[in-house]
């Protein structure tokens, strides 16, 4: 079961990655628009180098320069993260690499209106963002920082770490090109990543006190998630039983994982989640 939910979570990157490189190709870049982070980057860099190139009208370099912009930061996950992040932020360069050289930009935009095209863009890019963090690996670039100071207990976020950034990024094109695309380009950065933010839980930490009898339940929580287990004898007010009351933080992508485990061992176990918790001591942050 958890091999099977390992290749899931494979084919949710893949997807991801793939919906979120087509809707550039496809609503973004007919209108002359650019995208975040180091794609941003990247198609920005295709601007400026095609004229240069002989094949630039032809063939859309900027999923290259993306995978080549990436390689340092593949680096900086494969030794400082881990390596399901790694090899999942790895597949998802390939496969934005491969969508964006392959899917063909549309000569006319799909939409006239560019307003619309920035709104429809960002819903179906933060969707495709967001489900490839939900599958525990990352469209690459600033995400792989942001996850790397998460990981240090950095205050901030993936999200306020990509606005930062992208601050210079639509700054350049508003330099290099005019006023009125970084506009239009800021506007799609912001729905994507609003998005995003919806569909992801990065950051999300939980508790949840579970009431139980079955005293394995503590250990098969701590054997199977790594979490600490907190607990003390109590005893419920109507029938004067005894009861086990555990207290366990996690993060939001551990709650189905840690359901599982304890309905198993006691179905008639009373869980009580809480959401948005602020956690300071050794509790660790997991991508």
């Amino acid at each position: 079961m958890r091999k099977l939910q390992g290749w899931k979570q494979y084919l949710y990157v893949i997807l991801g990655s793939a919906l979120f490189a087509a809707s550039v190709n496809l609503l973004i870049v007919p209108v002359s628009l650019y995208s975040a982070g180091i794609v941003g980057i990247a198609q920005i860099l295709r601007t400026v180098l095609s004229p240069l190139l002989p094949f630039g009208a032809q063939f859309d370099i900027a999923g290259i320069i993306n995978l080549m912009l990436n390689i340092p930061l593949f680096l900086l996950a494969y030794r400082s993260i881990s390596r399901g992040f790694f090899f999942k932020t790895l597949l998802s360069i390939v496969v934005q690499t491969l969508v964006m050289s392959l899917v063909m930009i549309p000569q006319e935009p799909i939409l006239d209106d560019v307003l619309a095209s920035c709104v429809i863009g960002g819903i179906l890019s933060g969707f495709g963002v967001g489900i490839t963090l939900r599958a525990s690996g990352s469209c690459g670039g600033t995400d792989i920082i942001g996850f790397y100071l998460s990981k240090k207990n950095f205050p901030i976020t993936v999200g306020q770490l990509s606005i930062v950034i992208n601050i210079g990024v639509f700054g350049v094109c508003a330099l290099l090109f005019n006023l009125e695309t970084a506009i239009y380009s800021i506007i799609y950065m912001v729905v994507m990543y609003s998005v995003c933010d919806r569909t992801h839980y990065q950051n999300i930490n939980m508790t949840a006190m579970i009431f139980t009898k079955n005293i394995d339940v503590q250990f098969a929580i701590m054997q199977e998630t790594g979490r600490g287990v907190t607990y003390w004898k109590g005893a419920g007010a109507y029938t004067d039983d005894e009861t086990l009351i555990l207290v366990c933080a996690i993060n939001k992508y551990e709650e189905n994982q840690l359901k599982k485990i304890i309905y198993t061992l006691d179905e008639n176990a009373f869980v009580i989640f809480s959401e948005g918790m602020s956690i300071s001591g050794n509790f660790e942050k997991r991508l």
